[in-house]
């Protein structure tokens, strides 16, 4: 069976795509255990010197697959035994570059994950959203505490209140993407940022990440994954969501009214 995380390590850049095409890359629980596998080695090997983030076919990735949500409470007390959890943090505190190439729709994670990588090239057509607000959720991957400081209280509160659908030029404005090209563009423009930051010393990139992302910054985004996490999983099991999600299968649109 076809493995729903593809990996690829070529002229020193490991390429991990998201590769369930036919759920618009949806990520399920095995996925994020076979992502941390790859971030690690990727982490750990001399031969990558940068991550390349890709998704199969139309999509970057459509965030989480809602019939995995009801298992993280059950995966054990602690945050850190959740998977999704441990990549959030993996990816986070990794010390070398990432690079994401962005098309199709980029949803919850799909759109939370970016602030965390080094470049973003984003085909024009690209669909962000933030839609958590929508399942009765609150944001996670640290974008209560990035999207403020990117992009300010008003317009990060915009997005994530409403949870409403963004094109790529917005995504651009909210500091999501660098780079905005053609959308059959998106992939060789990608690696060739790759082969540039290849080509530069490794070393030194990493020290530079390490200044951009200070460890006081980090502290405190670690911090804020935290309490979102915590929220999260509260959240997962209240009434509020459970409407969510049997609206999302039903086709319909959630009555949270009757909820105070």
């Amino acid at each position: 069976m076809q493995s729903p995380i593809h990996r690829e390590t070529a002229a020193g850049v490991m390429t991990v795509a998201f590769a369930r095409p036919e759920k618009k890359n949806a990520v399920t629980t095995e996925m994020y255990q076979l992502l941390i596998q790859a971030f690690e080695e990727a982490r750990d090997s001399s031969d990558v010197r940068v991550v390349l983030l890709r998704g199969e076919g139309d999509a970057f990735t459509a965030g989480n697959d809602l019939s995995d949500f009801h298992k993280w409470p059950e995966m054990g007390r602690r945050r850190e035994d959740i998977p999704v959890f441990q990549f959030i943090k993996t990816v986070v505190n990794f010390p070398k570059p990432i690079v994401a190439a962005v098309k199709g729709v980029a949803v919850g994670l799909g759109s939370t994950i970016l602030p965390h990588c080094d470049l973003v090239i984003a085909g024009k057509s690209t669909r962000f959203s933030l839609p958590f607000v929508r399942l009765a959720l609150v944001p996670e991957f640290g974008s209560s505490f990035m999207l403020p400081r990117m992009a300010g209280f008003v317009r990060a509160s915009h997005w994530l209140m409403l949870g409403e659908t963004f094109d790529a030029e917005e995504a651009r404005r909210l500091g999501l993407v660098s780079e905005i090209c053609e959308d059959d563009q998106v992939d060789t423009l990608a690696r060739q940022r790759c082969d540039q930051l290849v080509a530069l010393p490794a070393s030194v990139l990493r020290r530079i990440k390490s200044l951009i992302r200070p460890p006081e910054f980090l502290q405190q985004l670690n911090q804020a994954i935290d309490r979102e996490t915590q929220m999260f999983l509260e959240c997962l099991q209240t009434p509020e969501h459970a409407e969510a999600v049997q609206a999302f299968f039903e086709k319909r649109s959630p009555d949270f009214r009757r909820f105070e």
